[in-house]
Protein backbone atom coordinates (compact mmCIF):
# COMPACT_ATOMS: atom_id res chain seq x y z
CA UNK A 1 0.00 0.00 0.00
CA UNK A 2 1.83 3.04 -0.83
CA UNK A 3 0.53 6.54 -0.73
CA UNK A 4 -1.60 8.41 1.97
CA UNK A 5 -0.68 7.00 5.79
CA UNK A 6 -2.69 7.89 8.44
CA UNK A 7 -1.83 7.90 12.28
CA UNK A 8 -3.80 4.57 12.97
CA UNK A 9 -6.94 5.06 15.64
CA UNK A 10 -6.66 3.64 19.02
CA UNK A 11 -9.16 0.63 19.64
CA UNK A 12 -10.92 1.87 22.38
CA UNK A 13 -14.63 2.53 22.54
CA UNK A 14 -14.37 5.56 23.66
CA UNK A 15 -12.18 6.87 21.07
CA UNK A 16 -14.52 5.33 18.46
CA UNK A 17 -17.76 6.67 19.48
CA UNK A 18 -16.20 10.09 19.54
CA UNK A 19 -14.71 9.89 16.18
CA UNK A 20 -18.12 8.55 14.92
CA UNK A 21 -20.27 11.70 17.04
CA UNK A 22 -17.66 14.10 15.45
CA UNK A 23 -18.47 12.66 11.99
CA UNK A 24 -22.37 13.12 13.03
CA UNK A 25 -23.13 9.76 13.88
CA UNK A 26 -25.94 10.23 16.51
CA UNK A 27 -24.70 7.88 19.75
CA UNK A 28 -27.81 6.13 20.09
CA UNK A 29 -25.56 3.04 19.02
CA UNK A 30 -21.98 2.68 20.54
CA UNK A 31 -19.32 0.62 20.14
CA UNK A 32 -18.13 -1.49 23.21
CA UNK A 33 -15.33 -4.12 23.60
CA UNK A 34 -16.01 -8.01 23.26
CA UNK A 35 -13.47 -9.78 25.42
CA UNK A 36 -13.99 -12.98 24.42
CA UNK A 37 -16.37 -15.19 22.27
CA UNK A 38 -17.07 -17.01 25.21
CA UNK A 39 -21.22 -17.34 26.04
CA UNK A 40 -20.53 -15.80 29.51
CA UNK A 41 -18.63 -13.26 27.93
CA UNK A 42 -20.74 -12.71 24.92
CA UNK A 43 -23.35 -11.83 27.62
CA UNK A 44 -22.11 -9.05 28.56
CA UNK A 45 -22.23 -7.23 25.12
CA UNK A 46 -25.61 -4.63 24.78
CA UNK A 47 -28.28 -6.17 22.57
CA UNK A 48 -28.55 -5.51 19.60
CA UNK A 49 -26.05 -5.78 17.64
CA UNK A 50 -25.90 -4.75 14.12
CA UNK A 51 -21.67 -4.75 13.12
CA UNK A 52 -18.57 -6.36 15.01
CA UNK A 53 -15.03 -5.68 14.11
CA UNK A 54 -12.24 -7.57 14.93
CA UNK A 55 -8.74 -6.69 15.28
CA UNK A 56 -6.35 -9.38 14.74
CA UNK A 57 -2.12 -9.16 14.56
CA UNK A 58 -1.07 -9.15 10.39
CA UNK A 59 0.91 -12.69 10.76
CA UNK A 60 3.67 -13.98 7.88
CA UNK A 61 0.56 -17.05 7.38
CA UNK A 62 -1.72 -14.11 7.17
CA UNK A 63 0.30 -12.09 4.74
CA UNK A 64 0.42 -15.01 2.38
CA UNK A 65 -2.80 -15.77 2.46
CA UNK A 66 -3.87 -12.16 1.91
CA UNK A 67 -1.74 -12.20 -0.86
CA UNK A 68 -2.86 -15.35 -2.37
CA UNK A 69 -6.04 -13.88 -1.89
CA UNK A 70 -5.72 -10.67 -4.01
CA UNK A 71 -4.04 -12.54 -6.52
CA UNK A 72 -6.95 -14.78 -7.18
CA UNK A 73 -9.26 -11.75 -7.39
CA UNK A 74 -6.79 -10.04 -10.04
CA UNK A 75 -7.04 -12.96 -12.36
CA UNK A 76 -10.62 -14.39 -11.85
CA UNK A 77 -12.55 -11.19 -10.93
CA UNK A 78 -14.56 -10.11 -7.85
CA UNK A 79 -18.57 -9.23 -7.74
CA UNK A 80 -19.60 -7.34 -5.09
CA UNK A 81 -23.13 -7.46 -4.84
CA UNK A 82 -24.23 -3.73 -4.62
CA UNK A 83 -25.89 -4.24 -1.57
CA UNK A 84 -22.83 -4.67 0.79
CA UNK A 85 -20.69 -1.00 0.95
CA UNK A 86 -17.03 -2.09 0.42
CA UNK A 87 -14.13 0.47 -0.68
CA UNK A 88 -10.72 -0.88 -0.93
CA UNK A 89 -8.22 0.25 2.01
CA UNK A 90 -5.19 2.64 -0.06
CA UNK A 91 -4.40 4.81 3.09
CA UNK A 92 -2.13 3.00 5.31
CA UNK A 93 -3.00 2.74 8.92
CA UNK A 94 -7.11 3.98 8.02
CA UNK A 95 -8.25 0.02 8.32
CA UNK A 96 -10.49 1.66 11.70
CA UNK A 97 -11.84 4.00 10.48
CA UNK A 98 -12.62 1.77 6.73
CA UNK A 99 -14.39 -0.83 9.02
CA UNK A 100 -15.96 2.02 10.87
CA UNK A 101 -17.43 2.94 7.65
CA UNK A 102 -18.30 -0.45 6.52
CA UNK A 103 -19.97 -0.66 9.24
CA UNK A 104 -22.32 1.90 9.59
CA UNK A 105 -22.73 1.72 5.67
CA UNK A 106 -23.81 -1.59 5.97
CA UNK A 107 -26.85 -0.88 8.75
CA UNK A 108 -27.21 2.67 7.33
CA UNK A 109 -30.86 1.78 8.17
CA UNK A 110 -30.23 1.54 11.61
CA UNK A 111 -28.43 4.69 12.27
CA UNK A 112 -29.66 8.27 13.27
CA UNK A 113 -27.39 11.02 11.36
CA UNK A 114 -27.39 14.80 13.05
CA UNK A 115 -28.17 17.53 10.54
CA UNK A 116 -25.30 18.36 8.51
CA UNK A 117 -23.69 15.05 9.02
CA UNK A 118 -20.13 14.48 7.44
CA UNK A 119 -20.52 10.85 7.61
CA UNK A 120 -23.91 11.04 5.69
CA UNK A 121 -22.93 13.24 3.24
CA UNK A 122 -19.45 10.90 2.14
CA UNK A 123 -21.83 7.99 2.32
CA UNK A 124 -24.20 9.26 0.55
CA UNK A 125 -22.10 10.53 -2.50
CA UNK A 126 -20.06 7.53 -2.69
CA UNK A 127 -23.38 4.98 -2.48
CA UNK A 128 -22.80 4.30 -6.52
CA UNK A 129 -19.14 4.55 -6.56
CA UNK A 130 -17.10 1.35 -6.76
CA UNK A 131 -14.94 0.20 -4.14
CA UNK A 132 -11.56 1.45 -5.90
CA UNK A 133 -13.56 4.79 -6.48
CA UNK A 134 -14.82 4.79 -2.89
CA UNK A 135 -11.26 4.53 -1.58
CA UNK A 136 -9.84 7.36 -4.02
CA UNK A 137 -12.91 9.50 -2.47
CA UNK A 138 -11.58 9.04 1.23
CA UNK A 139 -8.15 9.92 0.23
CA UNK A 140 -9.33 13.29 -0.55
CA UNK A 141 -12.00 13.40 1.85
CA UNK A 142 -10.62 16.31 3.94
CA UNK A 143 -13.29 16.39 6.47
CA UNK A 144 -13.06 12.35 7.43
CA UNK A 145 -9.10 12.94 7.21
CA UNK A 146 -8.93 15.92 9.66
CA UNK A 147 -11.23 13.92 11.92
CA UNK A 148 -9.34 10.39 12.08
CA UNK A 149 -6.18 12.63 12.61
CA UNK A 150 -7.54 14.30 15.27
CA UNK A 151 -9.17 11.57 17.30
CA UNK A 152 -5.99 9.23 16.10
CA UNK A 153 -4.49 11.58 18.89
CA UNK A 154 -7.33 10.31 21.20
CA UNK A 155 -6.98 7.49 24.01
CA UNK A 156 -4.81 6.14 26.36
CA UNK A 157 -1.25 4.98 23.54
CA UNK A 158 1.54 7.29 24.01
Amino acid sequence: MEGQRWLPLEANPEVTNQFLKQLGLHPNWQFVDVYGMDPELLSMVPRPVCAVLLLFPITEKYEVFRTEEEEKIKSQGQDVTSSVYFMKQTISNACGTIGLIHAIANNKDKMHFESGSTLKKFLEESVSMSPEERARYLENYDAIRVTHETSAHEGQTE
